[in-house]
């Protein structure tokens, strides 16, 4: 079985969503082969993704491109999009060529359109797996000008080649794919370790695999509170440690602290719910995908919404109060990791 995966690096999340199908998958599968298409940093797949696989580094897709984590830059989107499809046939021709010399069983995206398209055309069967697709998106965003409507028709007709879109929970409604289905939500498990803070909370600083710098070093003291945050930041707080320095992959880290500061993002959401950590968050300024998260964490998790200004300024008193005093939640079911990867084997098996 040869399994070709292109993995969006638009932030760490669809990866957090593919490793753990593909780590199933190989369990299962007896002589499995695995290509994978993603300009994620080698480190980052290796870390997730724990069995043998091939290495194309390039992206097919960019998502939207970002002003930070929380905020898109519409224009210079607009413009990519634009420059995407300017030859669309000619994209997915090239495609379809790249897929048929690969010669895979099934192709896989979390959530590049472009490889089902080619898929399609080369005969390849195909499936794409995520909370969001790029389409949807790019109709909250684009709907109301001329210019959209025929790139929008290309990205769904994409979506609609491939014979079935996985959608994870928590996902968005996805109304505009006939060939939606459902599974279950979708993270990593880790351990915990001592973090030997002598009795810190130890509070981890994690915004995504966006660039998004929180100015930490301005932040007041919090006695007994310890914030772990990149060591690219070069923080110079009395209280900052870096993330790095435990040597801990990043769902055990999680596992390991008190609680997580982030953004809307299926990631860090579902692993924190499933393993449970509390969550602070910041809304992400116009993305439609985080009413779905935020109401699946609230049910599933414990959070507490933090606003810009109070986490620019580092006031996080109440925030850690509040979310630090609510009961714990019953742990979900990542039951959605057994269904992708028992879906993934019966397409490639029919191929």
């Amino acid at each position: 079985m040869h399994l070709f995966v292109d993995i969006s690096s638009h932030g760490f999340g669809h990866l957090a969503i593919t490793a753990p199908v593909l780590n199933a998958v190989a369990k299962k599968a007896p002589n499995f082969r695995l290509t994978v298409r993603s300009a994620l940093p080698t480190a980052k797949l290796q870390q997730r993704i724990q069995t043998p696989y091939t290495l194309i580094s390039s992206a097919t897709d960019f998502g939207y491109v970002m002003i930070d984590a929380t905020r898109v830059d519409l224009a210079a989107s607009a413009t990519a999009y634009r420059q995407a499809h300017a030859d669309w046939p000619a994209r997915v021709a090239d495609e379809a060529r790249f897929l048929a010399d690969l010669k895979p069983d099934l192709v896989l995206t979390n959530v590049s359109y472009l490889p089902l398209a080619g898929a399609a055309a080369a005969g390849i069967p195909a499936l794409s797996l995520c909370s969001l697709n790029w389409a949807d998106l790019f109709d909250h965003y684009f709907s109301n000008q001329l210019w959209a409507q025929p790139i929008h028709a290309e990205m769904l007709a994409a979506y609609h080649s491939a014979q079935a879109f996985l959608r994870v929970t928590p996902g968005m409604a996805m109304a505009a794919l006939t060939n939606m289905q459902t599974v279950g939500p979708i993270a990593a498990l880790g351990s915990r370790h001592d973090l030997g803070l002598n009795g810190d909370k130890a509070i981890l600083i994690a915004m995504g695999g966006i660039a998004h710098r929180l100015p930490v070093e301005d932040w007041p003291r919090l006695p007994g509170v310890r914030w772990l945050v990149p060591a690219a930041w070069h923080c110079r707080h009395p209280d900052v440690i870096a993330s790095e320095s435990f040597g801990l992959c990043f769902t055990n880290l999680l596992c390991s602290v008190d609680a997580v500061i982030t953004k809307p993002g299926y990631g860090t959401f579902t692993e924190a719910a499933c393993n449970g950590t509390p969550v602070i968050y910041q809304r992400r300024e116009n993305w439609p995908e985080q009413d779905c998260l935020i109401d699946w964490l609230t049910v599933n998790g414990r959070c507490f919404e933090i606003g810009v200004a109070e986490l620019e300024c580092g006031q996080l008193t109440t925030a850690l109060e509040k979310v630090l005093a609510q009961p714990p939640s019953p742990l979900p079911e990542t039951d959605g990791i057994a269904q992708v990867a028992h879906t993934i084997m019966n397409y490639a098996s029919a191929a």
